[in-house]
């Protein structure tokens, strides 16, 4: 299998989403593939058990992609050995009549994970700079001050929401949050087959809605969105990858590989060391369990 440097899909300078190509040859089978994302997540669960002892830091997985990128499937595969209690993971769907009382970020902030363990946002934060640039009426819901109509929207109101995310992601790293954010990079006509698959399979046509194909008319629209967002909010806090998504299997690897990359950087995540005085007569408590 080629060598992975998951450094070649952080976005560090800006990007064009249309010069980077959707698909990313790992120079090996789909049966090796398999088995390198088997030790990835091994090891990934590993240093969660010992994050969690730590409990310094949480991480904040970010997934966002087109509808049929693969976001379900990668959290079912990539998580698969953690320990239950150390991953949470969150789907974002339109808002709720009581979140549209808070701001649009106060579902997620209540959503982050408690330190020693990861969160995963299925669609994330970012729906409120893509979906509703999309579709600007359904800013109208939120019932703002100043914004009573699609007019009332302005090039400003965008640009405070990518202000207001950068420091909600500034903040929450300052207190102990990994942020890494993923853009699986999909395929129009990748997506056009798997919304095939879709309708030809009976056991998948319950994923199938009228809204994919709605929504697909707007592609260039979301390229051109998430092309700024990611553009706009790659920090070195909070990092955006591109990750290739028309094959489902490499774009798993990919991304577990690049977590563990990350937050294996953090070197002061070890295991606590026991107090002197537990340590000194841990031969002690041996001998009277055994004498039971």
């Amino acid at each position: 299998m080629k060598n992975i440097d998951s450094e070649k899909f952080k976005v560090v300078t800006p990007i064009e989403l249309h010069k980077i190509s959707t698909s990313y040859d790992l120079e090996t089978s789909e049966k090796k593939k398999s088995k390198k994302l088997n030790e990835f997540r091994e090891e990934l669960s590993e240093h969660q058990d010992i994050m969690y002892a730590h409990s310094k830091y949480s991480v904040l997985i970010c997934l966002q992609g087109m509808d049929t990128a693969g976001k379900d499937s990668l959290i079912r595969e990539v998580f698969k050995e953690f320990n239950p209690r150390g991953v949470v993971v969150h789907s974002f769907k339109t808002p709720t009549s009581n979140e549209l009382k808070h701001d649009y970020l106060w579902r997620h902030y209540i959503a982050l994970p408690d330190r020693g363990k990861y969160a995963v946002f299925n669609r994330t934060h970012y729906e409120n700079v893509l979906v509703t640039r999309v579709h600007p009426e359904y800013i109208l819901g939120e019932h703002l001050p100043g914004i009573n109509s699609v007019e009332d929207i302005t090039p400003d109101f965008w640009e405070n929401r990518f202000e207001q995310i950068n420091n909600f992601e500034n903040h929450i790293s300052q207190n102990g949050v990994i942020i890494l954010k993923f853009f699986l990079h999909l395929g129009k006509e990748e997506q056009r087959q798997r919304l095939l698959r879709r309708l030809d399979k009976k056991k998948h046509n319950w994923k199938f809605s009228p809204g994919d194909l709605k929504e697909r008319g707007y592609w260039e629209k979301y390229q051109e969105y998430y092309e700024e967002a990611i553009n706009r909010t790659s920090k070195p806090h909070a990092p955006w990858y591109v990750i290739p998504a028309d094959n489902k299997e490499t774009a798993r690897v990919l991304v577990a590989k690049t977590i563990l990359d990350e937050v294996t950087r953090y070197k002061d995540i070890k295991e606590p060391e026991l107090e002197e005085s537990i340590e000194e007569n841990i031969h002690l408590y041996r001998e009277e369990l055994q004498k039971e």
